[in-house]
């Protein structure tokens, strides 16, 4: 009987602190929502007010805050559509909505769409992919999943370098999506971080590098969702990214 209710004791201060850590999630979600958030908002508002207190600026430099505020209006949305997709994922009951996918394809058309913005930073792409690889998976969600390790690679990646990307069979119904950079050595300490919410390797949150921190915890949790395991490794100024399915 002492056994058990020792077990019971256990068991209560368990689900309590469990809770407690919760909340703390909550709360943090909260205070990192409110900074990353009031920045891009303040930039939109201070250069719109700008262009509503002086109407007789050139219109060269009311271009230029036009772009600005556009360029920060974009961002905002961005950190809008992250927190959103997190919070869906942690408060509310998802499913898989999953087909028979040819990844080969899925992963080549992300590839050409992402041009633009590998341009852009002068950066370029090698992809290897064997032919007709069907995995069976929630294409949206596994979309997500390979724009936010690509957003990953280019954003942290060196100007004017390659991304290798490299699809291969994983046993008979799965896949290995391997995504490379070359960019700043992670220290070792840091790789077990990178998937937790929040987490950035930059010590600033104002930082114009990277994003919230939210994109690879919700790849994580996709990638888990199916059964599978996403890892990362660098050394040598290169950074990889292991999903395997």
């Amino acid at each position: 009987m002492e056994r058990k209710l020792n077990e019971i004791m256990i068991g209560i201060r368990d689900s309590q602190q469990e809770a407690k850590d919760a909340e703390q999630r909550k709360n943090d979600m909260i205070i990192y929502m409110a900074h990353d958030l009031k920045t891009p908002l303040t930039s939109v508002i201070g250069y719109l007010t700008l262009l509503k207190d002086e109407p007789e600026i050139s219109q060269e430099l009311r271009q230029k805050y036009l772009d600005i505020a556009w360029n920060k209006a974009g961002r905002l949305e961005d950190l809008v559509n992250e927190f959103f997709e997190l919070t869906r994922m942690n408060f509310a009951h998802m499913s898989l909505n999953c087909n028979m996918v040819n990844m080969s394809m899925m992963v080549e058309q992300f590839m050409y769409e992402f041009k633009p913005l590998l341009t852009e930073k002068g950066m370029d792409y090698q992809l290897e992919t064997e032919p007709e690889i069907m995995v069976y998976c929630d294409i949206e969600k596994m979309q997500r999943v390979f724009d936010n390790l690509l957003k990953n690679a280019i954003n942290y990646g060196y100007p004017d370098s390659m991304i290798h990307v490299y699809l291969e069979k994983n046993g008979e119904k799965g896949m290995r999506l391997i995504v490379q950079n070359h960019g700043q050595t992670i220290p070792a300490e840091k790789l077990s971080y990178l998937f937790e919410q929040f987490f950035r390797l930059d010590s600033s949150r104002d930082s114009q590098t990277g994003g919230t921190g939210l994109g690879l915890a919700i790849a994580k949790q996709i990638v888990e969702l199916h059964g599978g395991k996403i890892s990362c490794e660098s050394s040598n100024e290169t950074i990889v990214f292991i999903v395997e399915i």
